[in-house]
């Protein structure tokens, strides 16, 4: 006799029975990537998105500041693979960052993927990764670039997707931010996620991303965050060493150029952040950030990250007496 058996339920909760999120479990490098977020580091060809890929993951093994400024909340160890760099390539790059930081690479627990090549359309290398994943339980995965990850139609939502469910997975099954690399297409937008080459799944897949971009001769990067406030889009170089090899990527003090093509977007704060500098001209005085706010009758969150975005790129900085311009004497 043939019995009908019906389906298990899925589990369910009340919302109030739900986990809260504690603010410092919210980063992985602070209001620079989520903890355990999904993103993009995008932008165009030479725009030195590895070099920041890899800056993220050495910071997050080594539980040092990326790009010198942003924390790392959740240190521990990292995983990367870059498609497109011959293992000494790869090499050269941590060996540099780690020079300029007075790192130990011997320290570090950086792990890097050595096969030649990895598809993660493939049911096989899609078992391999996530066995990789279950040996290391990486705090982040770095894939640099997506394009030589796949021979999938990248601007087919329904082929892209599958890709992306994949990763999705990953990052809730071990816990893990997973960092992809991809180009920006040439067409420009007012939102720099949608600039990205391919579907638009990429975008809206998201948590953390961060888009490079030059604008003039000044490389800009900006970030965005699906569930909280981004910091203002500032400048980099990718600092050389006297025989004119590449070092490391800093963060340049003074103002972002204007984006006349729209690729590279701010977060919306940018007339506030004009207001706060033209008000510091002219003081000639340190100001408290409750004068600032009185005089502005702006709200004290969003002055906050104004100001927090203005010191890394130091073009302000912060004295007993309150906020002055310029960086902070050395």
């Amino acid at each position: 006799m043939i019995r009908n058996v019906s389906p298990e339920p899925l589990p369910v909760c009340r919302a109030s029975e739900l986990d809260r999120q504690p603010p410092e479990a919210r980063w992985l490098i602070r209001s620079l990537w989520g903890r355990a977020a999904v993103g993009i580091v995008g932008g165009a060809p030479k725009s030195y998105k590895s070099w920041f890929g890899i800056d993220m993951a050495l910071s997050v093994a080594s539980a040092t500041p990326c790009l010198g400024h942003f924390a790392v909340d959740d240190p521990g160890p990292t995983l990367i693979y870059l498609a497109e760099d011959s293992l000494p390539d790869v090499r050269f790059r941590i060996d540099a960052i780690c020079q300029s930081r007075g790192l130990a690479i011997e320290a570090l627990d950086l792990q890097v993927i050595t096969v030649p090549g990895l598809r993660l359309d493939l049911e096989g290398d899609r078992d391999r990764l996530r066995a990789t994943l279950e040996l290391i339980h990486p705090r982040m995965l770095l894939l640099d670039p997506l394009v030589r990850l796949h021979r999938l139609d990248e601007n087919s939502s329904l082929e892209i997707s599958g890709l992306l469910g994949y990763l999705r997975e990953l990052q809730r099954a071990f816990d893990s931010a997973v960092v992809l690399v991809h180009h920006a297409s040439k067409k420009h937008h007012a939102q720099p996620g949608q600039s990205l080459r391919g579907s638009s799944d990429l975008h809206a897949w998201t948590d953390s991303s961060a888009y490079l971009a030059w604008r003039r001769d000044t490389l800009v990067l900006a970030v965005e965050h699906r569930n909280a406030p981004a910091p203002e889009p500032f400048a980099l170089e990718l600092v050389k060493k006297p025989d004119g090899a590449a070092s490391h990527l800093k963060i340049l003090p003074g103002e972002v150029p204007d984006d006349p093509n729209g690729f590279g977007g701010t977060s919306g704060n940018g007339s506030l952040t004009q207001a706060v500098l033209e008000f510091l001209r002219s003081q000639p005085a340190a100001l408290s950030r409750k004068v600032i706010r009185e005089k502005l009758r702006v709200n004290n969150n969003r002055l906050g990250q104004v100001l927090d975005a203005l010191e890394a790129r130091r073009v302000v900085h912060r004295t007993p007496e309150g906020w002055r311009l310029g960086p902070a004497p050395s």
